[in-house]
């Protein structure tokens, strides 16, 4: 059982990307005090998790997002600002896996995949970063957290593209906590690892990989859940992780060993 503290007391958050792990961040930031704004592609997602959130629908609204369109995302930050005063924090989560379970490598890959992954993943979080640190800044500051992936540094021998884009929002998240720093802003990524969530219920998976994963994690006692990725980023939006900026935490039961 998740122990709740209220770290995020009168915190004003997005949550950008619902789903496997998406709603259990925002079950976790709501539970901590936050009021919250989530959007996600899919209008049913987002109405559930906001009804089961908040059923009141005063601390918690919901609304279509497509991350990786600019129009988009201006008016989810607009709506967070209009609707509670202020923007102290954005979990951006969502992601395109359209390579994920193409067996090939970069010499099989069709290059539609590549670029729609890219899309999203890349240009989607540049867009996120764009919109949200201005009105953050005018608000004494922020936090903004980006779920990444071990394979940002696993150099795995498929998902090439996937991998790419996870490491190219490690270098985003660098450069916010380099340049806007100053300004009060942090940043910071959780690289999750194998994130057990109903989905999992929904989708094929490729053969081996649940024992794969199992093998190279250090606890062996379960696979990770959304519980464990909310966890971390509560910490990180909430001010007592106000001296934690630039950094990559791997959530992933130490499949990865790093300085």
């Amino acid at each position: 059982m998740s122990v709740v503290s209220g770290q995020l007391e009168n915190k004003v958050v997005i949550v950008a990307g619902l789903g496997g792990i998406g709603n259990g961040l925002a079950r976790r930031y709501a539970d901590e005090g936050a009021r919250l704004v989530v959007g996600d592609l899919d209008p049913e997602t987002v109405s559930r998790v906001a009804a089961e959130v908040d059923p009141t629908g005063q601390r918690v609204l919901g609304v279509t997002l497509d991350g990786a369109e600019e129009e988009s995302v201006i008016s989810i930050v607009k709506l967070a600002v209009d609707t509670f005063g202020r923007l102290d924090g954005m979990h951006v989560n969502f992601t395109n896996a359209a390579d994920a379970y193409l067996p090939g490598g970069v010499v099989d890959l069709p290059l539609e995949a590549f670029d729609e992954v890219m899309r999203v993943n890349t240009r989607g979080f540049v867009i996120c970063a764009k919109h949200a640190i201005p009105p953050m800044i005018e608000s004494g500051g922020g936090s903004i957290v980006f779920t990444a992936s071990i394979d940002a540094y696993n150099g795995a021998g498929t998902r090439v593209s996937y991998a790419m884009s996870k490491a190219a929002e490690l270098a985003l998240m660098r450069h916010i906590a380099r340049k806007y720093g100053p300004k009060c802003i942090r940043a910071n990524a959780i690289a999750p690892g194998l994130i057990w969530h109903y989905k999992f219920d929904e989708q094929w998976m490729p053969d081996g990989i649940v024992e794969q994963t199992r093998a190279r994690q250090m606890i062996k006692s379960r696979f990770g859940n959304p519980d464990d990725v909310a966890a971390l980023g509560a910490l990180l939006l909430s001010d007592d992780g106000s001296f934690i900026t630039a950094q990559t935490i791997s959530v992933d039961g130490g499949v990865t060993f790093r300085p």
